[in-house]
């Protein structure tokens, strides 16, 4: 496999943006590093880095809300990476479709939540 030369960050990191490859939603935006990016092209489905865990974590590895990938680019700084999905449940661990569900208005005063949850976020994770 090659793949591009990417630049990560100090910290061997790059920013992933996830979108929902047939509606074109932003999902949600997650680190990956260079282990969790070839696993995610090897198996098809999302794999990332946590930086508040310390550790890879795969997308619905615990709540069976996985992310197959279907296409994905590199910005063209290189340092940036957008990959459409088939987005299975909810991306957002709250419980929402994605992690982009509360709007402002200009001026910064947080609008009514249009949308509902898709899951109980404590029946899954048991928080």
């Amino acid at each position: 496999m090659t793949l591009p030369t990417l630049k990560y960050n100090a910290d061997g990191l790059i920013p992933a943006i996830v979108q929902d490859a047939k509606s074109k939603r932003v999902l949600m935006m997650a680190w990956m590093n260079a282990a969790s990016l070839e696993a995610t092209l090897k198996t098809g489905f999302m794999n990332y880095w946590s930086r508040s865990r310390q550790k890879f974590w795969i997308k619905g590895e615990t709540s069976g809300h996985t992310q197959k990938v279907l296409r994905w680019c590199v910005d063209c700084d290189a340092d940036t990476l957008l990959f459409e999905v088939e987005q299975i449940g909810g991306a957002c661990h709250t419980g929402f479709e994605s992690c982009f569900f509360q709007a402002f208005s200009p001026d910064g005063t947080p609008q009514e939540i249009s949308e509902h949850k898709l899951f109980d976020p404590e029946k899954t994770y048991g928080k």
